[in-house]
């Protein structure tokens, strides 16, 4: 088997950065681009009102579409009305006969629908922003996803159907498009990617993982999505996209086809330009509505949990058409 080559070879030592661009002490990259101006922006585009969330279910019977390695949400009830049953003493008694169920869950914080934090992901001892790698252990005290949650994420989204576009009900595993393929599908669904567009990215894989089983979804487990280039990642940073949304569990084909690197767009995009990343999105529904009629534009807003030095959190985004 032959050796992947180092991240730094694929990316290039001289890998287009937006480090420094927002001074020393920024923790939420292109999220900067999304100000009041760009809100607005977003507004203009809701024409009809329909409300579109976008998070896959957790807890689903067939179990939640993760990471090789993640564990679905561990859900379990702490009380109900067996708490009160005849025999039970250990229920709460509360004046006037008050009873209420109440539960608890272990989750990754990665193992939904969810946001990165831009300190995620790293190589050579640099996370975003140039702070050192060292800043993780324990905990991110750098560029966790608590700054992104303060901030939210609100702007006009764009919706690009690649499935759609090749005809499929998802793309296949392995399957991989770049910019241009982006760019020639927005000419077909007559939609326009514009600077600071959030960018949704529909492959149908997430609705893939509901039809098949779990054993064929994780066999020879390699995702469609984007593939490297450096002409693409020059393309997200010259058009300025603040966040990458997809229906996939990491954004991007998860092996390089060419250098055999895992999950290089996340070290690209996230770790050196401050792209957002977020994952597992639930886009069936939406695109169905934005086929019908056309319009491939909207507000989109999300807003993950404010986990204190967490490296992600789950999400439930709104798309407002």
């Amino acid at each position: 088997m032959t050796e992947a080559p180092a991240m730094r070879d694929v990316l290039g030592e001289d890998a287009p950065t937006n480090w420094g661009k927002w001074g020393p002490d920024d923790e939420v990259g292109c999220l900067n681009y999304l100000d009041a101006g760009e809100v607005l922006r977003g507004i203009r585009h809701v024409k009809s009102g329909e409300v579109f969330t976008l998070q896959a279910q957790m807890g689903h019977p067939k179990g939640d579409p993760v990471f090789p390695g993640r564990q679905s949400i561990d859900r379990e009830n702490i009380l109900d009305e067996s708490s009160w049953r005849p025999g039970k003493d250990d229920a709460p008694n509360f004046p006037g006969g008050l009873h209420y169920a109440d539960d608890v869950a272990k989750i990754f914080l990665q193992g939904s629908s969810q946001y990165d934090a831009l300190g995620h992901v790293w190589y050579d001892g640099k996370i975003w922003n140039g702070y050192d790698a060292e800043t993780t252990v324990g905990g991110l005290d750098k560029a966790s996803v608590l700054p992104i949650a303060e901030k939210g994420v609100v702007g006009r989204g764009v919706l690009i159907d690649m499935a759609r576009h090749r005809g499929k009900d998802h793309l296949d595993k392995g399957e991989t498009f770049d910019h241009r393929d982006l760019l020639a599908a927005a000419d077909s669904q007559g939609v326009t990617i514009e600077k600071h567009d959030v960018l949704l990215i529909r492959t149908g894989f997430i609705g893939y993982w509901y039809e098949t089983t779990p054993e064929e979804f994780y066999a020879d487990f390699n995702e469609p999505g984007l593939t490297h280039s450096r002409e693409l990642v020059e393309w997200f940073r010259d058009t300025e996209i603040p966040s990458l949304v997809t229906d996939t569990i990491a954004n991007e084909v998860t092996k390089d086809p060419e250098s055999g690197v895992m999950l290089p767009l996340h070290c690209a995009l996230m770790r050196n330009l401050g792209v957002t990343l977020s994952e597992v999105i639930w886009l069936d529904d939406l695109a169905e509505a934005c086929a019908r009629d056309g319009r491939w534009s909207f507000l989109y807003a999300a807003a993950p949990l404010k986990v204190v030095q967490g490296t992600g959190s789950p999400v439930n985004p709104i798309a407002i058409r």
